[in-house]
């Protein structure tokens, strides 16, 4: 998708407010705020062998998400590819269910001790379970949720995202610029986003989509093609994640307990483990 065909580029998009706003808010209250639910809300509405408020959360999610994704794409003013489309949706809709079931879990192991910082061997409540191959069960459902959950999900996740990029180019200069609302609406989506890649631990997945964003904004602009309001948007959102990111892992550049977590090239501390390592803890 690496060209824009001048008649499609001619019918430039107004800015999608109403989507980006959705998308922003929906992403903070049933994303963002679902771990927070599962903490807010008393035990006692929802047992332990029920699911918890943040899974109706995570229920609603991945119902709305994909809505908002199809109408995001059937506004580009560019056709885009509509099999993969479809087949990016549906792999984003069977990711984001296993890793519902899988999150599910592993937050409610939080009440019975369980410590996200540490790795599941190392947990003390996992320590003294019998038989020991019951370990294994909890290491293949954190793989579900760390790894296949989050492969499924966020990678036609931000393939969409970039297809839709792809045609968001203009050859008017003048309309290459974001209204009030659209730069209002950049900060609380490059927040969520830093969120989504810290804690969902897709930092090269997001890297790799924001270079290729980069090379293809350079790209158009060869061809006097420039991004529209949308794209913009899209665009300084990414650029704010990143900067955020960057913050984020000097800040915790040399925790020791957190290193020992991550200890690969790609150091991106999750905001959960730092919770229950340093807030929590305290408590």
């Amino acid at each position: 998708h690496s060209s824009v065909k001048a008649e499609e580029a001619a019918g430039t998009a107004p800015f999608h407010l109403d989507l980006w706003f959705y998308f922003t808010l929906q992403n903070w209250v049933l994303d963002f705020g679902r771990p927070i639910a599962m903490l807010v809300f008393p035990l006692e509405w929802f047992p332990l062998n029920k699911p918890s408020v943040g899974d109706y959360f995570h229920m609603a999610y991945n119902i709305i998400t994909p809505f908002l994704l199809l109408k995001l794409i059937e506004r580009s003013p560019r056709t885009l590819p509509r099999s993969m489309i479809y087949v990016s949706i549906i792999t984003f809709i069977m990711g984001a269910s296993i890793h519902l079931v899988g999150d599910s879990v592993n937050h409610r192991l939080l009440f019975s001790g369980y410590q996200h910082h540490l790795s599941v061997r190392e947990n003390p409540i996992m320590k003294n379970l019998k038989p020991e191959t019951l370990i294994d069960s909890f290491e293949l459902l954190y793989y579900y949720d760390e790894y296949l959950g989050h492969s499924m999900w966020y990678i036609p996740f931000f393939l969409i995202l970039f297809m839709y990029f792809s045609g968001c180019f203009t050859p008017a200069k003048a309309k290459s610029s974001m209204p009030g609302a659209a730069l209002l609406l950049v900060v609380p989506s490059g927040l969520y986003y830093w969120y989504l890649v810290t804690e969902g631990q897709i930092f090269i997945l997001f890297i790799f989509t924001f270079f290729a964003m980069l090379a293809l904004v350079l790209h158009q602009k060869r061809k006097r093609l420039f991004l529209d309001s949308n794209g913009l948007f899209l665009f300084y959102s990414f650029a704010l994640t990143l900067l955020l990111v960057a913050l984020w892992v000097a800040w915790l550049w040399n925790d020791p307990v957190l290193r020992k977590k991550y200890p690969g090239v790609i150091y991106v501390p999750e905001p959960w483990a730092f919770y229950t390592l340093h807030v929590s803890s305290r408590h």
